[in-house]
């Protein structure tokens, strides 16, 4: 199955450059260069991933992400000229999967898509489960079998899967989620946590996979072989 790219980026030659260098990859594509434009498009098409720069007019690629993550949980990519460190920091926390600064080799944007279709489509062994994150449905698929996660834990486990042995705060989460700024309380966290570890388990006994870090968090884990 072709997998679709949306190029959303307003420097004509970049925007063709890259679509170049993706099609040589046998992947479809599509090019925005109006960030008032991303949206309707997106929300009409059936797009993978998305390639997203910051400085778009229109509309800016931070706010665009922004609004993408609260319907969807496509890969978004960052492209940006933009170095600051707040910049990379405050990209990743609105729910960006990557981040690469321009100038750039295409090539190497090529294979972060890679990288990323890698990671979300094969298959994970932990001491005999096989899991695999379904990025469209909110589901992952434990050994053969479906778990269907609300929209925040899909997005709790992505956020722990993506970077293993990581600690994350409470409050890392709520920033990261709950990209609408409504209040949530580091309780409400907690709740999700125990709800999708349920849900994990219900299916696995053995795969106990995200753990708590006494006053600090929580993380994720692979299950050590017995």
């Amino acid at each position: 199955m072709t997998q679709t790219i949306l190029i959303v980026e307003d420097k004509h030659k970049i925007a063709s450059l890259l679509e170049d260098y993706l099609r040589l990859e046998h992947f479809q594509t599509t090019i925005i260069s109006d960030g008032l434009a991303v949206l309707p498009c997106f929300e009409a098409g059936n797009f993978d991933l998305i390639l997203l720069d910051i400085m778009l007019p229109g509309k800016d690629g931070l706010s665009l992400c922004r609004e993408i993550r609260q319907q969807s949980n496509v890969p978004i990519i960052i492209i940006s000229a933009r170095v600051e460190e707040i910049d990379r920091l405050l990209g990743l926390e609105l729910g960006a999967d990557d981040y690469i600064c321009k100038p750039f080799s295409p090539r190497e944007v090529v294979a972060r898509v890679k990288a990323i279709f890698r990671r979300i489509n094969a298959p994970v062994q932990h001491n005999n489960e096989h899991f695999k994150l379904e990025e469209k449905s909110n589901q992952i698929i434990l050994n053969g079998q479906p778990v269907e996660l609300t929209q925040v834990e899909f997005q709790l486990l992505k956020t722990m899967y993506s970077h293993p042995g990581q600690i994350y705060s409470r409050q890392q989460f709520i920033d990261r989620i709950y990209t609408d700024h409504r209040v949530v309380s580091e309780r409400t966290v907690d709740s999700h946590i125990k709800k999708l570890r349920k849900k994990l388990l219900s299916i696995s006994e053995g795969f106990d996979c995200i753990h708590s870090v006494y006053g600090v968090g929580y993380k994720y884990e692979a299950p050590s072989k017995s």
